[in-house]
């Protein structure tokens, strides 16, 4: 009896997901790139991606580069602020900030600190900080790029973070037990509840989450508990990016960049 019940439990998932709401998109346009990884469109609407190691900026017909062979794989990159942006090499603990020329203009290497930091996950805060998570004491803390300082914010997480997401105000994140969270600047901590096991997705404002499960785009509307599936033409892709009503789908070919109305 048992058994028939999680049959019974597992076809209604598969079913919810088989008969969700659409929702339509409009193809805008390509942009061709040989690129290993697609980080996003910045604020001035220029592509960033990476191949082999090499940060790259696509500026109209222009493309700038930023390699650092000593500090490993690029783990991360924060294009949250264009004049700013933010690489994380975790394997060497240490972050690389970079104007829109992508000239290096600061470097932080968290293990020379007074009191070292081992850095799992960096993101841009705002008054010219970074989010920072502490591997060692399992806080969230904020270091300063002025005085080159590191505090600690919020008190120690329970669970292991499996992805994080920031903007100026918030540290975002998803823990093993698919619970997710969000700190203030000040390490105040809000549940948000708990969301779908997934290969990759992008929390949206309003309680919203974009994400990807079987090679489909699906959006989740936490406030009324409802899910729509995304017409793309797509049927594989590495990854996705949202940014003010504009979907970019990367797959092997580059970028297509679709018009989108998030209910």
């Amino acid at each position: 009896m048992k058994r028939i019940f999680y049959i019974l439990l597992l076809l209604l998932a598969t079913n919810g997901y088989s008969q969700n709401e659409k929702l339509t998109v409009t193809r805008l346009d390509s942009i061709a790139i040989n690129a290993d990884g697609f980080v996003g469109f910045d604020g001035f609407n220029n592509c960033i991606y990476f191949k082999n190691n090499v940060l790259y900026k696509k500026i109209d017909a222009s493309i700038l580069q930023y390699q650092n062979l000593g500090l490993g794989k690029i783990t991360k990159v924060d294009i949250t602020n264009p004049l700013k942006i933010i690489i994380f090499y975790e394997e060497f603990n240490a972050v690389i900030v970079l104007d829109n020329q992508l000239n290096e203009i600061q470097k932080i290497e968290f293990s020379s600190l007074e009191t070292p930091v081992l850095a799992t996950a960096i993101g841009i805060s705002g008054q010219n900080k970074l989010w920072v998570f502490n591997n060692l004491n399992q806080q969230i803390g904020l270091y300063d790029l002025n005085s080159n300082t590191y505090e600690n914010k919020s008190i120690p997480l329970n669970e292991s973070i499996t992805y994080y997401q920031t903007d100026f105000n918030y540290f975002q994140w998803i823990d093993k037990q698919n619970n997710w969270y969000a700190s203030t600047i000040f390490g105040r901590i809000v549940s948000n509840g708990k969301v779908e096991i997934t290969n990759d997705l992008q929390l949206l404002p309003q309680n919203k989450i974009l994400f990807s499960k079987d090679n489909k785009l699906f959006l989740r509307d936490r406030n009324i508990n409802k899910l729509y599936e995304i017409e793309i033409v797509e049927k594989s892709f590495k990854n996705f990016y949202y940014k003010e009503q504009i979907l970019s789908i990367f797959t092997d070919q580059g970028i297509t960049n679709y018009k989108i109305t998030i209910p």
